[in-house]
């Protein structure tokens, strides 16, 4: 989904922003369109979800978008498959920075160490700040309470799958050595 797809929340013309004061803006997105960031992100629903905050000047000619990001989301969980729902409230900042390449075309410019920097365009899309914080902010692999890891094994068909233990050849090797050290029994 890009930003140009998502209504009600408009792209900021940089032209057109005031420079001696901030730009407020306040999103409630409504249910059709949460249900189309769900799809977009892979979420089972996204009950909730509110982006608010501001953009204003910062230095010569870059701009800071200072926000706040809720939502609610609900995703299966990766051991059970079961629904769980996650909340989420966090800071957002972007700054939007002038691209410095003096004017060259096809000249490679490195990236900030700063994740936080994005190249300044015509525009400043809260609508795609939104989204690209909350992919991030969603839980990588998210757990019912008291659900163990899945246990995985893959192998053909005929073919011991390999196990934890497989994957641990010092241990082996300890057994071995205390297996070397143990006195003979006898008889």
């Amino acid at each position: 989904m890009t930003s140009s797809t998502v209504p009600h929340l408009a792209d900021f013309r940089v032209a057109d922003l005031p420079t001696r004061r901030p730009t407020h803006f306040d999103w409630t997105p409504d249910q059709d369109t949460r249900a189309a960031f769900a799809q977009e992100l892979g979420l089972s629903a996204l009950r909730k979800l509110r982006f608010f905050g501001q953009i204003v000047a910062e230095g010569k000619n870059g701009w800071l978008l200072d926000a706040k990001l809720g939502a609610t989301v609900v995703q299966p969980c990766v051991s059970t498959l079961e629904r769980v729902t996650t909340r989420i409230d966090t800071p957002v900042l972007r700054r939007f920075l002038p691209q410095d390449t003096d004017g060259i075309e096809g000249t490679e410019v490195e990236m900030p160490e700063d994740e936080n920097i994005d190249i300044l365009g015509d525009i400043i899309s809260p609508a795609a700040v939104l989204l690209e914080a909350l992919a991030l902010a969603i839980p990588d692999y998210p757990r019912v309470a008291g659900a163990e890891p899945a246990e995985l094994q893959h192998s053909a068909p005929g073919i011991r799958a390999m196990q934890d233990a497989d994957a641990r050849p010092f241990a082996k090797l300890a057994a071995f050595r205390d297996k070397l050290s143990d006195p003979p029994k006898s008889s």
